[in-house]
């Protein structure tokens, strides 16, 4: 390996150390030995990204510590068993979208794979499914290679989201290098614990979500627009969040060219919807999100102040109604954010205007949803890497102590830690807008 620093290789050895025992011997309701573990790992992160130094030194440990999470079982989320049901699904040809899970057992069907081992670990007994067409095309293809094994399915389904992982880190690299930005910044993506464990790690799909969509990006820069377009499609299609960001490809490439761009992304992501479109899908689907508008709620912000007012004023829990208005007025704020953005770019700084816009909109959607788990951020993390902002990073060390509320057997929410997670979130990132703004012009 490259010469390196005494001390480098310590970090080297001690990061790896806790990536294993995160992965291989702690268990999500083991709070202490979880977070002394995690916030450790934190620490060594900010000290190398602060050092800016030995870039190929470090992006070799990145790989080496997601590698050595690749025979692990997910001890932080059990959402992969939902993929391997939706999976099996699919292999025995049902539609996945069709019934929630508990449909199957209570009429005794017998479908290979769809059992009650399976069912007992699933996490959302009662909800369809929420994951669009090329999510369930991995899923599938997990189950397909490995028919019998929810390990072999889960480890089919890793080496995937490690593949994109390692093609994330190259498009990185080259999109700063287009930029003439600082090729280590990359760091700040390949050594953030949170990426780390909750992509290869815990199985979550936002790692080939962000893989489509920078490649997307990256064609775009060199204006291949079908490629762009197409890959971008695939984005959508792992996970529907990229959706958000359509209305300032308007900014970046005119009005014109900007819905030719939407009308061969709409294209693709029809085609690729096409093997699920049937009225079992539009029924599902539809009600999937409408639980998660209407049902779902989890570390989130100004929607958990929304709920205490409504407990006040009407004595139960508004979801049903602020889920939807809260969608609603995000929606309003992105596309604001987009014509703001259109008028005032100009052929200078379009790229760069696009990521910062980019950035706000992520922003601003996850400041108003209603369930905001710790890996749903790592998009905020990976766009601000083009970016002057740092308060993802911040964002990443501190989201992670929503775990606290895991027992052995429940979760329950603890609302103190969100409060002290959103103040010092919010409190970083009115540095970096506002105080920060005042010192470099003062």
């Amino acid at each position: 390996m490259l010469k390196q620093k005494s001390y480098h290789y310590l970090l080297l050895f001690l990061s790896l150390s806790l990536y294993i025992a995160i992965g291989y011997g702690i268990q999500r309701h083991e709070t202490l030995p979880l977070f002394v573990c995690y916030f450790l790992l934190f620490l060594f992160y900010v000290w190398i990204i602060i050092e800016k130094k030995e870039n190929n030194f470090w992006i070799m440990a990145a790989i080496l510590f997601r590698a050595a999470l690749l025979f692990s079982v997910p001890s932080l989320s059990d959402d992969f068993y939902r993929f391997i049901w939706d999976g099996r699904l699919l292999a025995a040809g049902h539609h996945p979208f069709a019934e929630v899970p508990s449909y199957y057992m209570v009429h005794n069907i017998s479908i290979p794979g769809i059992d009650s081992e399976l069912y007992n670990k699933l996490n959302s007994k009662e909800n369809f499914t929420v994951y669009p067409p090329l999510s369930q095309f991995i899923f599938w293809l997990s189950v397909k290679l490995s028919p019998d094994s929810i390990y072999g399915s889960m480890f089919i389904m890793r080496l995937i989201i490690f593949s994109c992982e390692i093609g994330t880190l190259w498009i990185i690299t080259k999109i700063l290098r287009h930029f003439n930005q600082t090729p280590s910044a990359v760091l700040i993506y390949a050594l953030n614990p949170l990426v780390i464990i909750e992509l290869t790690g815990n199985l979550h799909f936002e790692g080939v979500m962000m893989f489509f969509l920078l490649l997307a990006i990256w064609f775009s820069l060199h204006h291949k627009k079908f490629l762009s377009a197409t890959f971008y499609a695939f984005s959508i299609c792992t996970k529907l969040i990229p959706l958000i960001f359509l209305p300032l490809l308007s900014g970046r490439l005119g009005w014109k060219k900007g819905i030719h761009y939407w009308f061969i992304t709409a294209g693709v992501t029809a085609l690729l919807f096409v093997p699920l479109l049937t009225m079992d899908f539009v029924s599902g689907f539809s009600e999937s999100i409408g639980y998660y508008f209407q049902k779902f709620e989890f570390n989130a912000s100004i929607y958990y102040l929304i709920r205490e007012a409504g407990y006040y004023l009407f004595g139960f829990n508004i979801i049903h109604i602020a889920g939807w208005a809260l969608a609603g007025i995000s929606t309003t704020l992105i596309l604001t954010l987009a014509y703001y953005r259109i008028r005032n770019n100009t052929t200078e700084d379009v790229d760069t205007r696009f990521f910062i816009g980019m950035l706000w909109c992520l922003l601003i959607y996850f400041t108003l949803t209603t369930t905001l788990h710790p890996w749903y951020i790592i998009s905020l993390i990976i766009i601000s890497v083009f970016t002057q902002y740092r308060f993802p990073i911040v964002w990443s060390g501190l989201i992670f102590i929503t775990y606290a509320g895991y027992t052995r057997e429940t979760f329950n929410e603890n609302l103190q830690i969100i409060a002290v997670e959103y103040i010092i979130v919010t409190a970083y990132l009115l540095y970096e807008t506002v105080w920060s703004s005042r010192l470099n012009h003062s």
